[in-house]
């Protein structure tokens, strides 16, 4: 049985209900559970786990220190591309959007390369939009050839693929992939994604699957908060979580949290989650499964960032650009989204080695290999 069969025997408002009518006894079960079920995530996510914030953030601090020490890693994305065929609502890269469109050419990737190395980083995100023609699969694979050489880690966040490209682009160096679902919701998807090849949700979905079954080393997971109820989409992420783990076990996973920010169009989230209940959701996915790395972008406020350092975050991007050619030429193309960290990599360094942590300059696996 795959993912998609699995999701078919939820209803959506069944589990939102599910979810909302957790009591405290609930929480408490689950906080005392070493070995949370999905049934104990729902109460850790519930309104009625408001109360016991401080309780999860000591235990998610905890197992975190156990299994990560106070080591950070940091990463950083190079945007190859804005060009997109799909009309996502919510991206600035909406293929309706009147913006300039620039694809990065190996010389200009080369430069932003360099530029990146010499900020320290070692672990590079590369991302696009999705266009199949302009930065597709044989695009992806010039690039990782490209970079293998500059890079101990190279990972992408790109359009979903089959799991022969996916086996042919790790032959070329790929380690990890994230691709997000955006929301878990079918019936509501084609709202936020009514054409381009995105609006397939179940290929989007079966994307990890596919990871899998091609052997990457990891693969990036997460709903895009603000869509639909942030509950309701996050226990469906880690029930998405909990499948691959039993299936695909050889591939290690990551979580991220994305919270929409400013873009160029007039979509506004219906369904905002406020700065507690963003540290609330961190801290049930680490009680959840302390073993997932748990990644935070520049989305989110350098104070929100040096305090979730501390409760289950294990990496983070750093001085990032969400547009083409943004390190090294500064191309007047437009950002995907607005960022709201927009510290350079050595002051967040410097904040983080300030709480006593390590900073890691390359993948996590990488340098558990080294120490």
């Amino acid at each position: 049985m795959d993912f998609y069969e699995i999701l078919q025997q939820y209803d959506w408002e069944e589990t939102r209900a599910s979810i909302y009518s957790k009591t405290a006894a609930d929480v408490e079960k689950a906080l005392q559970n070493a070995q949370p079920t999905a049934d104990d995530f729902m109460a850790l996510i519930s309104p009625a786990a408001a109360p016991y914030l401080e309780q999860m953030a000591q235990q998610s601090r905890s197992r975190t220190l156990s299994r990560f020490g106070k080591t950070m890693q940091l990463y950083v994305p190079l945007y190859l591309s804005n060009e997109c065929t799909n009309f996502c609502t919510y991206c600035g890269f909406n293929h309706n959007n009147k913006i300039e469109r620039n694809t990065l050419n190996k010389d200009q990737i080369l430069k932003e390369a360099e530029a990146i190395r010499k900020l320290g980083f070692e672990h590079l995100l590369l991302v696009t939009g999705e266009h199949p023609r302009a930065a597709g699969f044989d695009y992806l694979k010039e690039t990782l050839t490209l970079l293998k050489p500059l890079f101990s880690q190279l990972s992408v966040e790109v359009q979903p693929m089959d799991t022969a490209e996916y086996k042919a682009l790790t032959d070329e160096g790929l380690h990890a992939v994230y691709v997000y679902q955006e929301t878990y919701y079918e019936k509501r998807y084609p709202v936020y994604h009514p054409k381009g090849k995105k609006a397939n949700f179940r290929y989007r979905l079966e994307t990890a699957e596919r990871l899998g079954k091609a052997n990457i080393h990891k693969a990036g997971l997460g709903c895009l908060l603000g869509l639909e109820d942030w509950r309701v989409d996050s226990f469906f992420t880690a029930l998405h979580l909990q499948f691959l783990k039993r299936n695909y076990w050889k591939t290690k996973y990551s979580i991220a949290f994305p919270r929409l920010r400013p873009h160029a169009g007039s979509f506004n989230p219906d369904y905002p989650i406020s700065d507690r209940e963003f540290v609330q959701l961190i801290c049930a996915y680490r009680l959840l499964d302390e073993n997932v790395e748990l990644s935070l972008s520049t989305r989110e406020s350098p104070k929100m960032r040096n305090h979730l350092a501390q409760l289950g975050i294990t990496t983070m991007s750093a001085g990032s650009s969400t547009k083409p050619g943004g390190y090294a030429e500064r191309t007047e193309s437009l950002e995907q989204f607005a960022i709201n960290d927009d510290r350079c990599p050595a002051e967040v360094e410097a904040s983080l080695k300030a709480q006593g942590y390590e900073v890691v300059w390359k993948d996590w696996d990488t340098y558990m290999q080294q120490v």
